[in-house]
Formats: C-alpha cells, structure tokens, sequence
C-alpha cells in the first residue's frame, strides 16, 4: 500500500504540474521516480530506526538528493539519480529490499555495522555501475548471491563479520575486484581455483569460516596481492610454493588451520613481506639461515605452537623493523641470537617460551645485552626453556617500558640481579621454578605498578623484604617452596593482595594480625609447612572474603577462636601439624561453604560437635589425631567413612558402622546427654520467646500456613528489630530512602546501630496485601536460613510485629550492597557514587561465575536442593568489590516441596524473559528452569540486551538472536561498551592483536554457554556445576594474558 500510495502521489504531481500547477518544495523529473521508489521501498522494510536517521525520507518537502545518506550524480546520465547510499552505523533493523537492484546508476553501497538481517536479494547483481559494495558487520544470512559475479565495476566488496553460509558461489565476473573480504562468516568448502584469475586483487580476507582443502595454486597469480587472510578457517595440506610469487605481499596470515609441511623455500622470497603469522598449525622443519636478509621487512614473525625445529637464525637481526617475535611451544634449540635486538629499536614482544635454548656461559646471554638497545620493549618471555647459569646484571638495564617478564621454569642459578627493581613497570614477574639463591632484592619494592609476583619453588633465603608492603597493586604473592626465614613482615598488608603462598620455608614468629585484617583476600593464603608459633588472633575472622586458609604444619598452638565463623567464604580449611588445643568451636557451623576441613595432629579435645555434620558441601573431614571422645555424629559428611578420617582418637564411639568404632556405653554418653539437655532446653526456651510473636502474627494473616514452617523461619543468631526502629533506621520508611519495588514488596537504605556502630542496611518491607506475600516472606526467611554461601545475600535479621497503627507488618533486614544491582549496571552504568562506568570484561565474567557459583552451591545443598526460581540481573547484588550476591528469594522452593496449589505464590515461575518455557506449560520447579534463566542472564550480561527488547527483528528472541551469530559474528552482537574496552577488533584491521582475538574467542565461548543454558528443553541443559567450570576456565584464560 505504501509503495501505490507513492506511485500515485507522483502520478498526481505530474499531472498537476502538465495544468499550470506550481509545487515549488518538489523537484521530481520521470527519470528519479524509480530512484525514489525503490528508497521509499528501502525504508518500508526497516524495523527499528533509532537515530530517526530515515525520517526525511518520503518527505515531499525535501529533495530526494537531500534525503540522510543518499548523494546523487550532477552531471551527465547520473544528474539527479542515486550514486551513493552510505548509511552505516545507524543500528538500522530490518531486511534489504529487491527494489536496490532498480538504482541503476549506484556506484556506493554501504550498509555496515547495522542490524539487518535475512538474505541479500539477486537483484543487486543488476547494478552495473556499481564500485563499491560495503555490507560488513550485520546479520545476513543465506549464500551469497551468484549475481554478484555480474558487477564487473566492483572494486570492494565487503560482507565480513555476517552469518553467511555455503560455499563462495563462482564471482569470476568480478574482473575489477581489488578487496574481496568475506571473514567471519560460515562459509564451507574450497578455496575456488577461479580466485587467481581475478588478477586485480590486492586483499583476500577469508578468516574465521569454515573452509577447508588446500590453498589454490592459483593464488599465487594474483601478483597485486599485498593481504592474504586465510587464519581460523581448517585447512589442511601444504602451504603451495607459488605463493613465493606474491611480490607485493606485505601480510600472510593463516593461523590456526591445520597446514603442514616445511615452508617452501620461495615464501623466502617475498622481499616486501611484513606480518607472517602462521601460528597454531602443524607445520615442520627449520628456518633458512638467511630468512633475515629475505624477509628484510618484516615487523611480526609469530611461529607459536607448530613443530619446528632447528636454530632460530641469527640473521633474523638484520630485519631492522621487527617489532614482534614469537615462537612459543616449538622444539627450536641452540643459543638464542646474541644481536638479537641491537638494531631493531621498534621491538617490542620477545616471547620465546617452551622450546629448548640454552645458554651455559655469558657469552650466551649476550642477547640480553643486545636487548638492552630496544627502548619499547614491553614484553619478554623466556620460560619453560633450558637456561642455566647465573642471570647477567644486563637484564637490569632493559627498557624501563617493560611490562611483562618470564624467566622461569629453567636451570637458573645465584642471586636474583637487584637491577630488575629499575624496570619500574612491570606489571608481571615470573622467575619460578630455577635454581636462584640468596636474597629477595630489596629493590623489588620498587616495582610499585608489579600486580603478580611468582617466584616459588627456587633456594631463596633470608628475609621477605619489608619493602614489598611498596607494592600497592600486588595481588598475587608466591614464594613457596624456598629457604627463607625470619618473621613475616606486617608491611604486607600495605598490598591489595588477593592470593599469598609463602608455605614450605623456615618462616618463624608470630601471624602478623595486619595480614589476617586483610579484606582483599579472597582466592589463598598458604602459610604452611613453617615454624611458626604463637596463637591464633581473633583478627582471624576479618578474612571474610578468602576461599582457601592453610596454615598446617607450624607450632601455632592456644585454641582455635570463635572469629573463625566470620570466615564465611572459606571452602577449605587446614590446620593440622599445629599444637593446638581445646574444643572445636561451634562457629564453624557458619562456614556453610566449606568443603574441606582438615584439624587433624593437633591436641583438640572435647566432643566432635553435630554442627559439622549440617555442613552442606563438607565432602573431606579428617579429625585424626587428636583427642576427641564421646559419640560421633551420623549425618551429613559422617555418612561417608571414606570421607571423614578419625583415627588417632581413643576415646570416640559410635557413629557410621564403616567407622568400626566400639559402640558407645552408658557411662560414656551420659554426661554429654546430660548437657546437651540442658542445651536443648535453654536454646528452646529462648526460640520460643523470640518466635511467639511472628507465630502470632503469622497465624492471623493466613491459618492455612502450618505452625512448622514457621518455627524454621529465623535462625538462632538472628536478633529481631521492632517496627519503631526499623521506621527510624529509614527515616519512616520515607521515598527518599526508597531504593527498589517488586510484587511482594519494597526495599529500602537505612541506617541501624549494632555493636556500638551505625550500619548501613536494606529493609525489605512485605507488602501483606498481595495473594501470597506471607508465603513469600517464609520461602526467603527459610531459605536464606537454611543456605549460607559468599554469593547469596546475607540476611541479618527479620521484623514480624505490628505497626503504628496496629496493622500487620513483616519485614526482612539484609547486608546493604552499595553497588546497586546488576541490571542498573548494566543498562545504566550507575556507581554508587553517581559516576557513569560500565562494566568491563573481567568484572562481568567474575559476576557470572559468581552468579553460578550460588546456583551450584543451591542445587548440590544437602538434603534438599533449592531452587531460586526468580534468577535476573535487578536480583544480583554487587557489594563494594563488585562480588556478586544472589538475592530475591520469595519464590524460592525446596525440591520436591509440598505446596497449596491454590496458593498465588505457588503458581508463580518468575519472570517474563527469564522463565524457562516448561513452566508457561504449568510443569513444577526443577533445577534445570534455574538453569534457563541463568542462561538468558549470561547472554543478557554480555549482549547488553535485555529478553525483552524489541529490537531483535520480528519472532526473533534474544536466544535466537545470539545464537545466529556464533561463533563468527561475535563482534556484532556484544555490548558496545565491551567494543570499545577492545583494541584492534575490526575485522578488516589485519594487524590486530592476538590478544584482542583471545579476548573476542572467550567472549564468544561465554555466550555458547549461555545457549546451552537456555535451550528449549530441560533435559538438553547442563547442570550449573558443568556451565560454572567452563566459564572457571574462560576467565583462567583470560588471567593467563593480562
């Protein structure tokens, strides 16, 4: 209809005008009509125009020349008709119209980095004057069109970074051709032979498809060609010796395929080369002597992870502009050249890791020398070689730019030169692994910007150096495994240290209590196999972040403090080999993450406490040798005899059979039963006075809610707060203070007192009105008592009273996190403190893993798994470190769990968007629908977009939408912020970086995950653990490049 509107307006301005008429605004002659037609026909097709970029258009008060994007010709056979149409990066929507094919006098074509889908049209195979066909960066799917091959006046043709599939059709006709770039598509089959008659070209880019077969001959005709991309496609057999031919060849790039062979001796040849990255294939044999003095021009020579072998050639100093040198994990030997470096002052990357040089005297470490003359040098890496032999001073003297150094993994002898601490900015030392002796340099405490610190497993002696309480950006320390001794300096705390390793040295004194007030903590600290003595601190439970806690095999001796229950995020935990004494402290029923628990060659006493046997992940305990007596506990970890270790203790009985303990007598157990009678009886005295109010309460709102789940509402260590001062605490519940609203409820900020500090808090307030709220109120206050995990929130007390007026109201108190949730972050980029940021790469992944990390602790929760049923980002909280806390918990159920079926609140399955389909169908809760919305939570997180938006073209879900562009059009789809954090991602930018193609591949394996997360039926989704653990090795890699 729009288009025989238009048709007939114009018929109707002609006619008018033929009448004496003047329409003085239009300037329309018979020979654009079809120009505009088929532009008007362009926009109809258009879904979503964001920038209202098209809203000229069809506008009969503005000249079709003047429409956004469009240029028409001025003089000759062109004048008035269309020869550009340039409308990229517009985040236009929608499919491409037939009707282009009818702008005849089109010479510019660019439709780049926007969102149009479906098939490119034949019909653009009939534009003969056309130049320039630019369609990268979309979502078109289909083959190419075969009539491309018309467009004999094609110079560039881009439809790079699409989901284009098939094989490349027959384009021979294209005999003007200079840029022909396909990558990032789906494209099968060969390379065709018909490409070396297209003797015009200058670029073939082809990466990131699918082709396979051997590389034509042909290619080597095209004696114009300077980019030859083949990398990331599965290419096999030999690189063709007519590539020698290539004279004007300035960049080969085939990595990761599967090509071997030697290389021919022509590709020597190619004098004008200066990027050869043939990494990550199969490739044999040696390098000439002479490949310097031919391959005078190079600036990468990336040969990582193929078999090559021999000597890397000493001529390779004569390429005087080579910026990078990379042979990682070959089987290259000899020396390493002494001038490498003295007349390449552009290098920048020496990373020769994992081969087999040698250096057994100075004059081998004369290439060092040689290094010293390269003033950008930013990395150098000689690990995993064979170099022995004491390190030269001269390392000292490289360029104070240097920011990453691995030297370990070799034979490397005496004392560690104190000149590394010039090289002010490294960020990365590695010298792990060798032979070095004496002492840490106190010069290393001046390395101010050094994040990672490794030298383990060496003969160092002496002290630790009180000048690395310098490094303020440490935060990774490992110097296991060595001699040193003396005390540990306090000094350290000054790091923002994440992990230490100090275990297996003679370390003596006391635990400095500034270490153990480290909030930074949060992955290791080992301090085991030392002599150190003393007791422990309670400053202790100021580790409330860390995950791993050795500190077995010492003389530490006193008794275990009660604080070690505030280290809540503990999951494993030695102390054995100490002199400790006195009973297990109850407190370590708090630790409900903790997975392995070794007390064992200590002096404890006492009985085991049935605490530990509620532990829900406890899956290695090892009490032995100590002495422990009374009955052992039967439940939880003590089910498992191969599991829980209790020799050495003469006085146990009881327990699990497997155990073969002697039974336990009367006279044994009565004192025990005794107090825990009195126990029994004082803590049900005091539960029962604290709940008679909300049992109440509770009965009054709703007396189909049975007295039972009630009495498991609040745990014993929560204090409960009145409604007067929760109205204080939130200035009368005030709209200031308001910070979130949801069905059964609002949250607000407020302030409360507490050991003798103010305390900031978020006070969820019920909202009693709504079906199903009081159910709500039980499920959050049950299953947060219940499950105790680092990344679920952490409630802090609960309100069951009345308020002012005498009305009913029921309240929850959490842990305020101040950095909001992570839909504000990512829709909003808000910081507490108002500042616009988004979150990067790192954060997001580590926010992911946190995400799944409580998912898999409440699907693997002992006896009953617990599903959250109401996962998206408004209900993961960021704290102040941008850890992620799972919260939300009103409709969370216990598996198998009975319900009312009548009840409003068990008949919801969470929320639009993020429910798994099979409970639209009315099936009942499972982990797998927590899955689901995991899933479509991980690609929200990365895609920037949300499962309900409407701009992903119609019938298109997110999942679809994502789905679509993996793996070769990861680039397309990803949040812009994520973009922009990368350097070099362009598809036609073939000098970008390796790491900027590590960083898209794990983006992309990121998001994979989120597919299989989400797919449509329950049983085709993998359990959290399976997705938690390659999104664990996702960010290991990561880690591995920084």
């Amino acid at each position: 209809m729009l288009l025989l509107g238009e048709s007939f307006l114009l018929a109707f301005m002609f006619l008018t005008s033929s009448a004496g008429f003047v329409v003085p605004a239009l300037s329309i002659s018979t020979s654009s009509i079809t120009d505009r037609l088929a532009l008007i026909s362009f926009k109809s097709l258009i879904t979503s125009d964001p920038s209202q970029a098209l809203a000229s258009w069809g506008n009969l008060s503005i000249p079709m020349c003047q429409w956004h994007g469009v240029a028409c010709g001025l003089r000759g056979r062109r004048r008035g008709h269309v020869v550009e149409l340039g409308l990229e990066e517009l985040n236009l929507v929608g499919t491409i119209t037939p009707a282009l094919g009818n702008l005849t006098y089109l010479r510019r074509l660019h439709l780049s980095r926007n969102h149009f889908h479906g098939m490119l049209p034949q019909e653009l195979g009939n534009l003969p004057d056309l130049e320039t066909l630019q369609l990268s960066s979309n979502q078109f799917s289909g083959m190419i069109p075969d009539s491309l091959g018309n467009l004999s006046a094609l110079t560039f043709l881009s439809i790079a970074t699409n989901n284009i599939e098939g094989s490349i059709p027959p384009l021979q006709g294209l005999s003007s051709i200079e840029h022909l770039i396909l990558a990032r598509n789906h494209l099968e089959g060969t390379i065709p032979s018909w490409l070396g008659n297209l003797t015009s070209l200058q670029i073939i880019d082809l990466q990131h498809n699918g082709l396979v077969g051997q590389i034509s001959e042909s290619v080597g005709n095209l004696e114009l060609l300077t980019i030859l991309s083949l990398s990331e496609n599965n290419l096999s057999g030999s690189m063709p010796h007519t590539l020698g031919k290539l004279h004007a060849l300035t960049g080969l790039y085939l990595m990761t395929n599967q090509i071997g062979g030697s290389l021919p001796p022509s590709l020597f040849n190619l004098s004008s080369l200066q990027v050869l990255n043939i990494q990550q294939n199969n490739f044999t044999g040696g390098f000439p002597s002479n490949t310097g003095n031919k391959l005078s021009k190079l600036t990468k020579f990336l040969v990582s992870d193929n078999q090559f072998h021999g000597v890397l050639p000493s001529s390779l100093c004569n390429a005087s502009m080579l910026q990078m040198i990379q042979t990682v994990k070959n089987f290259l030997r000899g020396t390493i050249p002494q001038c490498l470096g003295a007349q390449q002052k552009n290098l920048s990357v020496v990373r020769i890791v994992g081969n087999q040089f040698e250096a057994t005297n100075d004059a081998d470490w004369g290439f060092l020398t040689s290094l010293t003359n390269c003033s950008n040098m930013l990395e150098l890496g000689l690990s995993y070689n064979k170099l022995q032999g004491v390190l030269p001073n001269s390392i000292g003297n490289l360029s104070t730019r240097l920011e990453y150094l691995a030297i370990g993994n070799n034979n490397l002898t005496g004392a560690i030169p104190e000149g590394i601490g010039n090289l002010i900015n490294l960020n990365y030392l590695s010298m792990g692994n060798n032979i070095f002796k004496g002492a840490i340099p106190l010069s290393f405490g001046n390395l101010k910007k050094l994040d990672r610190l490794y030298l383990l497993n060496n003969a160092l002696s002496g002290p630790i150096p009180v000048t690395l309480g310098n490094l303020t950006k440490l935060t990774r320390l490992r110097l296991s495994t060595n001699m040193i001794s003396e005390v540990i300096p306090s000094s350290l705390s000054n790091c923002p240290l994440e992990a230490i390793d100090l275990s297996h040295n003679n370390l003596s004194g006391l635990l400095p209590r500034e270490l153990l007030s480290m909030s930074t903590l949060s992955a290791t600290m080992d301090l085991s196999h030392n002599s150190l003595s003393g007791t422990l601190p309670s400053e202790l439970g100021n580790l409330k972040n860390l995950g791993d806690l050795d500190f077995s095999n010492n003389r530490i001796s006193g008794e275990i403090p009660a604080s070690i229950g505030e280290c809540r995020s503990l999951e494993y935990l030695n102390t054995s080999g100490n002199l400790l004494q006195g009973s297990i402290p109850l407190s370590l029923g708090n630790l409900r993450g903790l997975l392995v628990l070794d007390l064992s060659y200590n002096n404890l006493s006492g009985t085991i406490p049935e605490i530990l046997s509620s532990l829900p992940g406890l899956s290695s305990l090892n009490l032995s040798f100590n002495k422990f007596q009374g009955a052992v506990p039967q439940d939880g970890v003590f089910l498992n005899a191969t599991a829980t270790l209790i020799a050495g203790n003469d006085g146990l009985c009881g327990g699990n059979p497997q155990l073969k303990l002697p039974p336990c007598s009367n006279h044994s157990t009565k004192k025990p039963l005794q107090k825990l009678a009195i126990i029994v009886a004082i803590c049900s005295g005091c539960v029962s006075v604290a709940l008679v109010f909300a049992l109440s309460s509770l009965y009054r709102k709703n007396k189909k809610i049975k007295a039972n789940p009630q009495s498991s509402v609040i745990g014993e260590q929560h204090m409960r707060v009145s409604y007067a001062e929760l109205a204080h605490a939130t200035n009368g519940f005030s709209s200031e203070n308001l910070i979130g609203a949801g069905s059964f409820g609002s949250v607000y900020k407020g302030r409360m007192r507490g050991n003798e500090q103010h305390a900031l808090v978020a006070v969820k307030v019920i909202n009693l009105m709504q079906r199903g709220a009081s159910q709500s109120f039980i499920a959050e206050c049950k299953t947060l008592r219940c499950a105790r995990h680092r990344n679920l929130v952490k409630i802090l007390t609960v309100c069951s009273s009345t308020d002012f007026q005498g009305r009913d109201f029921m309240a929850i108190v959490y842990e305020f996190l101040p950095n909001g949730n992570l839909d504000q972050q990512l829709h909003q980029h808000i910081t507490e403190d108002g500042e616009q940021k988004a979150l990067d790469l790192i954060e997001r992944l580590h926010i992911a893993i946190d995400v799944a990390s409580s998912l898999d602790y409440l699907h693997q929760h002992k006896p009953t798994p617990i599903i959250h049923c109401d996962l998206k980002p408004s209900n993961v909280l960021l704290d102040t470190d941008m850890v992620a806390h799972v919260g939300d918990f009103g409709l969370a159920r216990f598996l198998y769990q009975d319900m009312e079926k009548s009840s409003g609140w068990a008949s919801m399955r969470g929320s639009i968007g993020y429910a798994a389909p099979e409970y639209g169908l009315g099936n009942e809760v499972s982990t797998q629908g927590d899955v689901y919305s995991y899933g479509i939570l991980l690609l929200e997180m990365f895609t920037g977009k949300r499962p309900t938006d409407n701009d992903f073209g119609e019938a298109i879900g997110l999942r679809s939408y994502v789905q679509m562009s993996l793996p070769h059009s990861t680039a397309i789809i990803i949040d812009h912020q994520l973009l922009t954090e990368m350097e070099g991602g362009e598809a036609s930018n073939f000098n970008s970086s390796i790491i900027s193609e590590m960083i898209m591949a794990c983006i992309t394996s990121v998001l994979q995950v989120g597919i299989r997360c989400s797919e449509e039926t329950p049983t085709d989704r993998p359990p959290i653990g399976d997705a938690l653990r390659e999104l664990q090795a996702v960010r290991d890699k990561l880690h591995s490049h920084r």
